[in-house]
């Protein structure tokens, strides 16, 4: 499939990527919420990665706001959601999901604090939540990043992609925009590479929902997240000089995070044994003492069951507020 991006003189200030794989349970509440929003100078670009299901029926439903593409093969993300971005026309680009969802008043927040021209991207709060209520939100306990926050980002990544409207011209800064060798962290890749060069801001409230549930892609290939993280390091020392040398004390507590995610990781897996060696490794800390010992008394689902159980409660009135 080739974008034709020369289709109409009417160019959309905000082009609205949707990607979509085999989504029809949960997308045509994802579309109706760029539908509601009170901003209306946007257009959806839909790449279809080769669906089977009536995801195709319902985008095609739409009006035409909604330019719709559909591909001959089915990508990774990040290839996907780069044969998007040729398509798009307009100034600013924002993603969504097709389980995730905006609140109405997203663009008309985001998209004003873009003319300070040193903003290469703008993000917001999120409220995490499941098919029967609201859960938690995305920034209760995280301070949010405001300016040159490259070292910030890459000692805690906090983005959310439901969260992020990107200015066009900080992505065709960049050598490439997604890379496409990842399948988890292609946005953390990109982001990092944006936020080595431009400053970034933030909305303080919530303005998107993620929604949780046991088949999103985070959810299945848990397991990619540390091996992905070590070779975005790699990448970083490649691409910017002195990087090693700059940020040496970030890059240690990342490959410290590293080990505790594969920690998590065989945890999961059911294999405890592999999961006590990560553990192990920083076992003078108090969290890698703490879950080092619960692998031998708790499994990973009972585990988490708490987590979330106690996460719930403690963030209950931030959600409400």
């Amino acid at each position: 499939m080739i974008c034709d991006t020369n289709i109409s003189p009417i160019v959309p200030k905000v082009s609205v990527i949707i990607n979509c794989l085999n989504s029809s349970k949960y997308l045509r509440e994802a579309i109706d919420s760029v539908y509601n929003q009170t901003y209306t100078d946007w257009e959806i670009i839909f790449w279809d990665n080769n669906s089977i299901d009536k995801s195709a029926k319902i985008a095609k439903s739409f009006d035409s706001r909604l330019k719709y593409y559909k591909s001959d093969t089915t990508d990774l993300l990040g290839k996907a959601r780069n044969k998007a971005l040729n398509c798009c026309t307009g100034k600013y680009i924002a993603f969504l999901d097709c389980d995730d969802l905006w609140l109405p008043r997203k663009l008309e927040k985001q998209i004003p604090i873009f003319e300070n021209s040193e903003i290469g991207i703008v993000y917001c709060d999120s409220i995490f939540f499941n098919n029967e209520e609201d859960l938690y939100r995305l920034y209760s306990k995280e301070k949010p990043l405001r300016g040159h926050v490259f070292k910030g980002l890459l000692d805690k990544y906090i983005l959310s992609m439901e969260t992020v409207v990107i200015r066009k011209s900080a992505l065709e800064d960049l050598d490439h925009y997604f890379d496409e060798t990842f399948s988890m962290a292609e946005e953390t890749d990109l982001f990092l590479r944006i936020a080595y060069n431009w400053s970034i801001d933030y909305v303080d409230e919530p303005l998107a929902k993620w929604r949780m549930h046991d088949k999103s892609e985070s959810q299945l290939n848990s397991y990619l997240v540390p091996k992905e993280k070590e070779l975005i390091l790699q990448k970083l020392s490649k691409i910017f000089p002195d990087f090693e040398d700059e940020y040496s004390d970030v890059i240690s507590r990342q490959r410290r995070t590293i080990d505790y995610q594969w920690g998590l990781s065989f945890w999961e897996s059911g294999d405890g044994k592999i999961s006590r060696q990560y553990f192990k490794k920083h076992i003078k800390r108090t969290k890698f003492l703490i879950f080092y010992i619960l692998t031998f008394l708790i499994n990973y689902h009972q585990y988490k069951i708490i987590y979330l159980f106690i996460l719930k409660f403690v963030s209950k009135i931030k959600i409400k507020s």
